[in-house]
């Protein structure tokens, strides 16, 4: 159930515990969102404890703090803190997740959507070199991937599905559940990138169904760069071997090294408890505020946002996905410019947004033909008084002679 109960009290409040809500005009949480005072002091005091008594005597904090964002963790997904791992990156958490489940033969298929993130994309690379088939599974008619299509592929020789949830280029949201009970049904391994769903959407990997599911703190959690989530399914946890380990992921028994039981065989014993203490503290308000309340939020906001647009002459929305039913990325092209040179000016007003070249979704963006679109991202902290200010840039930009730029892949 989509809840939407936030006052202009709660909104100023939480606006006046993020300092960068007074700096800039920000729309670009999809990728990375503004952090609050509370989770930069959490990472003060981790930091100066390590500077007033040593790193690693300050270690005995961080693991207490360590273990809060594992709880938090496995709070907002649902899930038993034994199944959560934290990375560096998404990215770092779906390669050694995938590389984990060994090696790859000629024959074996591996079926995506048509959306799926490029560094996943890179990592089944080397399994295609092994032999194995990358499928790609058709859209249905709102250019999601289409579960009945899915049916039809399944075979004996299918050992992945791997989806990305909320594409990082416009408002489409994945039937990710209803993919999950196909893949349950025929015992297929299932790996979903929730990199924007997280802290965004609800996310409950009981009813998703998935084997692993990974996100970037840093989005919509409002997380510090650097810190990701990663979750295995205790029954699928036993068929991954992580590649690289250490004393942490196979510590010394007396006999020999022995993989750890639980998620924690993808860490190793050198990690930042800094971040990890920013961390804690970005979950803990997630999950205080409510997910549900949060989409509430974003959904409307994201709403209008795609209505005032439609106004402006030269710009044509990219999204898929039903109306009414998107999520708070919002990919749009404005005639004459370069996504790339249109993000740059409005960064010289103080309003940031996103922009995605093929290189990042490069299966959707070359079936549709876009070299490149701007993307808004749109988080609980935006206000009506920041969409108008974005409005009206736009509105004047799309006046103005366009600009190319050099790259449409630039981060």
């Amino acid at each position: 159930m989509i809840v939407n109960d936030w006052s202009d009290r709660e909104i100023a409040g939480l606006r006046a515990a993020t300092p960068g809500c007074s700096q800039v005009v920000h729309f670009n949480h999809a990728g990375a969102s503004l952090p609050s005072q509370a989770t930069l002091e959490a990472m003060a005091r981790q930091l100066q404890r390590e500077a007033d008594i040593g790193q690693m005597e300050a270690g005995i904090e961080g693991a207490r703090l360590e273990e809060e964002a594992r709880q938090a963790a496995a709070d907002l997904l649902h899930a038993n803190p034994q199944n959560i791992a934290f990375a560096s990156s998404g990215s770092a958490a779906w390669g050694q997740a995938f590389a984990a489940l060994g090696p790859w033969r000629a024959g074996e298929r591996i079926l995506v959507g048509r959306h799926e993130w490029a560094g996943n994309l890179a990592c089944m690379a080397e399994a295609v070199k092994a032999g194995a088939r990358l499928e790609v599974i058709p859209c249905d008619e709102t250019g999601a991937v289409s579960v009945s299509s899915l049916e039809q592929m399944i075979d004996t020789h299918v050992r992945l599905i791997a989806l990305t949830w909320l594409p990082a280029n416009g408002g489409l949201i994945n039937p990710a559940e209803a993919i999950g009970q196909v893949a349950r049904r025929h015992g297929i391994a299932y790996f979903i990138d929730a990199g924007q769903a997280l802290g965004q959407l609800p996310c409950d990997v009981q009813s998703l169904g998935c084997d692993v599911l990974k996100g970037a703190a840093r989005k919509f959690l409002r997380g510090p760069r650097g810190t990701a989530l990663l979750y295995v399914r205790e029954g699928f946890l036993e068929q991954l071997a992580p590649r690289c380990l250490d004393v942490l992921s196979a510590p010394w028994d007396g006999q020999g090294f022995t993989l750890r039981n639980d998620a924690r065989r993808f860490e190793t014993s050198e990690r930042s408890l800094v971040l990890i203490a920013g961390l804690a503290n970005a979950l803990k308000e997630a999950n205080q505020l409510g997910i549900a309340r949060i989409r509430g939020r974003i959904q409307e906001l994201a709403t209008k946002i795609r209505d005032d647009l439609r106004q402006i002459p030269g710009i044509e929305l990219q999204d898929l996905g039903l109306p009414g039913q998107q999520s708070g990325l919002i990919a749009f092209t404005l005639e004459g410019w370069d996504a790339f040179a249109l993000k740059q000016r409005l960064a010289e007003s103080n309003i940031n947004i996103g922009a995605n070249g093929t290189a990042y979704t490069p299966l959707d963006m070359q079936a549709r033909e876009l070299p490149a679109v701007a993307r808004i991202a749109v988080s609980y902290l935006n206000t009506d008084q920041e969409i108008g200010v974005l409005l009206q840039a736009l509105a004047q930009l799309a006046r103005e002679p366009g600009q190319t730029s050099t790259s449409t892949s630039r981060p």
